[in-house]
């Protein structure tokens, strides 16, 4: 039987941190598997609750997610998809009037030419608001590694965005 205070606990972690774990959830898989992958990471998170670090859980969680992610599908299946997704949010996002939106259209769309593990470098921080030293563990590599890795994602992504300005203007 659960001790009331471990599920007190739980239940207390699952708040704090459930809709983060589905934002990252959304970005790695999909909005059509994340509750599957959300789900499936608590389950593991109630599982091992004993093994979670208690000062900072959010990048075991993520880890997990990321695990869970990866046992699922292989990585054409999971890159096409979200592909797809950020597809949608770049046609969602063109649809509006506003220049703000124009650029972060330009943004998603340079994202979504970009591999998954670029992606991921660059949402972790920037979408997600994990610190360089929690996002490093997420990926499974130092701090140091992380940095050099999201440099080079950056730079990936400022020549994505630059090749599709090239592409807009206009023929003289």
């Amino acid at each position: 039987m659960t001790e009331p205070d471990t599920t007190t606990q739980f239940t207390s972690l699952y708040e704090r941190h459930h809709r983060q774990v589905y934002g990252y959830a959304v970005t790695r898989a999909g909005r059509d598997l994340a509750d599957e992958v959300v789900a499936e990471t608590f389950l593991i998170a109630w599982r091992r609750f004993g093994a979670l670090p208690r000062r900072e859980p959010l990048p075991w969680l993520l880890g997990t997610a990321r695990n869970v992610v990866r046992e699922r599908y292989r990585a054409e299946e999971r890159q096409r998809r979200i592909a797809a997704e950020m597809t949608a949010w770049v046609e969602e996002a063109g649809a509006d009037v506003a220049d703000t939106v124009t650029d972060r259209a330009a943004v998603l769309a340079a994202l979504a030419g970009l591999t998954e593990d670029d992606r991921e470098l660059l949402t972790l921080t920037a979408w997600h608001g994990l610190e360089p030293r929690a996002a490093a563990r997420v990926i499974g590599c130092t701090t140091a590694t992380y940095f050099v890795r999201l440099h080079r994602a950056r730079r990936r992504l400022t020549e994505a965005m630059a090749a599709a300005d090239l592409q807009k203007e206009p023929i003289r």
